[in-house]
């Protein structure tokens, strides 16, 4: 098979949801066999839907698609659907398969150990050899017991048992450690197939991509650019640089010959057909004027109103349990929060993080109190503090203590959120929409304890720095989980819990 074949192809692909929402008008690209290519745009420009395409999961509305014969597709999606939560690991990677396959156990322990999640302390050999039983237990787990790094993994070994010709990723980095992430990388630089992955971290993306689909959610149209983001960004830039100078090159011109017009139109005789021949040139100049590409919008800056009268201690945590090696352990500690301090929880995927966060906000956790009165604003990394059957615009509602539709709105504007967006049911939203839904919520209410969970996944790079600056400012209480150091790092941090040091 030659490397240079096509193996996807969209010849004039047209897509919309309903009669007023289309994603995609007449795009046209194409992906040979081996490359490595980014996939990028603004939250809910389609990305995602293009991958539903290229699964078969949808139908173009016109267009022809085009996937080479016999090419065998997998896809890790975003997060674990709901309905599969209860699923053990072994139910879970059946369901990969529309065959009933025999030997599924092996190939089971062969992707877990890609993605590190094989039995603790033990190599694939060692476990089959010495400790069988160790290495096979997590194959009977609970999907829902793993923490959301881990389901990240599960997602990602759950494409690859099915070694696909086209492997698409719909952003496999959310949740990740450094370390996963790392690992993630070095996989898919040795992975000798095609790949297309979809993500908003830059970096990551740069470091194993040969070229970039980027979906422009106002044309509706896929640009394809050889090179990675940081290039694409560059030609982008320079040709924004280009049509505007055009147009202000133009636009003097233009000005120029409706002065002469209006001056030779009062002259009578063959200066007005002169003043004529300059409006006409005029015109001509108006119509040569390039439309400047748009770029992606960006969230307004915004604030987290503090819940009002905060006096002394908010919050404090003295225990809280640890897993490691499968092993829970009891760690004792003495952190006291007060107003306008930030508390980081840090420690690898599984360890414990977004339980000890989720035990804190329900007022479950042993270790942990709240002070009576203080209101907690929650941002969960699996949004499930959201109801996926509100509209938009009820949720938004629903955490206003006096409803005033004229701020909901314009605060929900502030965070793209507008149109037919506000009207519909949070479920059939992106997940990068549902995370500016979140953080909308939270611009909302007045809250004494913000407690955030991974809160740049699914989140458009162009946001993060907005985002990070709110929170920098928050003059609340604040615990944050992030595995994104330079995210961090935009956020003033008063004291660091690290679960793995204790």
């Amino acid at each position: 098979m030659s490397q240079n074949e096509i193996i996807v192809r969209f010849d004039a692909v047209s897509f919309k949801y309903g009669h007023n929402n289309p994603i995609l008008d007449e795009v046209s690209f194409s992906v040979r066999r081996g490359m490595k290519v980014a996939l990028m745009g603004q939250n809910g420009a389609g990305k995602s839907t293009l991958f539903g395409l290229m699964i078969k999961a949808a139908e173009p509305d016109s267009g022809k698609l085009s996937i080479g014969a016999g090419l065998s597709v997998a896809t890790a999606r975003q997060v674990i659907p709901r309905d599969q939560m209860d699923l053990t690991v072994r139910e879970f990677f059946r369901g990969c398969f529309s065959e009933n396959v025999y030997d599924i156990d092996p190939r089971i322990d062969t992707v877990l150990e890609v993605v590190h999640l094989g039995a603790p302390g033990l190599s694939k050999s060692e476990a089959i050899s010495n400790k069988p039983q160790s290495f096979r237990a997590p194959h009977e787990r609970i999907i829902k017991s793993f923490s959301g790094g881990q389901q990240v993994r599960l997602l990602l070994a759950s494409a690859l048992i099915q070694n696909p010709d086209l492997l698409l990723l719909d952003e496999p980095t959310n949740n990740l450690d450094k370390a996963g992430i790392e690992h993630l990388t070095d996989f898919l630089k040795k992975y000798p197939k095609t790949v297309i992955v979809i993500s908003h971290d830059a970096d990551f993306l740069n470091s194993f991509t040969d070229g970039v689909l980027y979906l422009d959610v106002f044309t509706k149209k896929i640009e394809q650019y050889a090179g990675n983001y940081f290039d694409v960004a560059k030609d982008i830039a320079a040709r924004i640089e280009r049509e505007n100078s055009k147009n202000a090159q133009l636009a003097k011109k233009i000005q120029e010959n409706k002065d002469k017009a209006n001056f030779f139109a009062h002259k009578g005789g063959r200066l007005r057909l002169l003043a004529k021949r300059m409006r006409a040139k005029a015109e001509g100049f108006e119509e040569a004027k390039v439309d400047v590409r748009k770029e992606d919008k960006t969230i307004r800056p915004f604030i987290i109103p503090v819940q009002q009268d905060l006096v002394g201690e908010i919050a404090r945590i003295t225990s809280f349990i640890t897993v490691k090696n499968h092993t829970p352990a009891a760690r004792k500690v003495n952190i006291s929060l007060k107003k306008n301090q930030h508390l980081l929880l840090s420690g690898p995927n599984g360890i414990g993080k977004s339980t000890l966060l989720e035990s804190i906000a329900e007022g479950k956790a042993p270790g942990a109190t709240v002070l009576p009165g203080i209101k907690v604003g929650y941002y969960r990394q699996d949004f499930s503090t959201l109801n996926f059957d509100d509209t938009v615009y009820d949720s938004l509602f629903s955490v206003m203590e006096k409803r005033d539709e004229q701020k909901m709105r314009s605060v929900a504007a502030g965070f793209l959120i507008t149109g037919d967006i506000i009207h519909a049911k949070i479920g059939n939203l992106s997940e990068g929409q549902k995370g500016l839904v979140a953080f909308a919520r939270l611009a909302l209410q007045n809250s004494g304890l913000l407690i955030l969970d991974e809160p740049t996944n699914h989140i458009n790079f162009r946001h993060i720095p907005i985002i990070a600056e709110a929170l920098d400012k928050y003059q609340g209480a604040m615990i944050l989980v992030s595995h994104v150091p330079e995210f961090v790092r935009k956020i003033r941090i008063d004291e660091v819990l690290d679960l793995e040091k204790l």
